[in-house]
């Protein structure tokens, strides 16, 4: 179907809004980490009367943001690992074998996504009061705990959208796998997993995201010592001051990960999104 011209002006005006919407907001945040404080609590201005790089200096000395930084990485890191590995056992198996209590399962981790993830903050905290209580492992105020805390949010996804996108593999491969004296596990490493590599590299980007960028379960599950990012950037705030061109700077620097490794990987992440949604 040719699209006609106002169609097509239609579409140009839309674009040209929503892309005002979206770069304004990082405009301003670009240039308030580039001002004075004096100029940011001051009058608003689009541009700075006098350019400065002290906040992307100062915001690592204000703030422990190198300790917080580590912090994320390693908590974002190794949940984005275990929930992938996990994810692709577990979709495999409702993808791949029929067993009792499947629709069950399949149905539990789907419906885990209509509540909203504060619902499961107070169960979890109680949880792992009572898990030291009785065995003296404490995760309350751990790396541990909070990546355990983390995969409850994306595992669910992960195992739903990794079941969808192992369906649209042709069973022929496993079965192929099979007759050439492939074991179940290795014909899926072997085979499915390469074939699966767009939705792989989905579920592993929405992992990574999801840890980076949650504050709610940090602010309680973390102290000082294994404070994350997202927690971290709240301190800029003082009771005598507010620092807003190093909150600024420190945004910047902390979407960095995350916009790098999106573009890097957006055709996989997309094609993987859509192939789970289309199934």
């Amino acid at each position: 179907m040719r699209e006609t011209t106002g169609a097509r002006a239609f579409r140009i005006v839309v674009i040209a809004v929503l892309s005002i919407f979206t770069a304004v907001p990082v405009y301003v945040m670009i240039t308030s980490a580039m001002k004075p404080l004096s100029d940011v609590q001051g009058d608003f201005t689009w541009l700075p009367t006098s350019v400065t790089f002290a906040p992307f200096v100062d915001m690592w000395k204000t703030v422990p943001l190198a300790s917080y930084f580590l912090n994320s990485v390693v908590v974002a890191g190794i949940a984005t690992i275990l929930s992938v590995i996990i994810a692709i056992f577990a979709a495999y198996a409702v993808s791949r074998y029929r067993f009792r209590g499947r629709t069950i399962f399949s149905t539990t981790v789907l419906s885990t996504q209509m509540f909203p993830g504060v619902l499961f903050l107070l169960p979890l905290f109680l949880i792992f009061v009572n898990v030291n209580t009785l065995t003296g492992i404490q995760l309350v105020g751990t790396r541990g705990g909070l990546i355990i805390t983390y995969l409850t949010f994306s595992l669910p996804f992960s195992i739903w959208m990794l079941a969808g996108y192992f369906d649209g593999i042709p069973r022929d491969l496993d079965e192929a796998a099979l007759v050439d004296g492939c074991g179940p596990m290795k014909a899926l490493l072997s085979v499915v997993l390469p074939a699966a590599r767009p939705g792989l590299v989905a579920v592993a980007i929405y992992s990574f995201m999801t840890s980076w960028g949650e504050v709610l379960f940090a602010s309680v599950m973390t102290t000082d010592a294994n404070r994350t990012l997202a927690v971290g950037l709240q301190l800029y705030s003082t009771q005598t001051n507010v620092y807003w061109n190093q909150i600024m700077a420190a945004s910047l620097v902390v979407s960095i990960p995350v916009v790098v490794g999106f573009l890097l990987l957006q055709r996989s992440f997309v094609a993987g999104l859509t192939a789970g949604a289309v199934k």
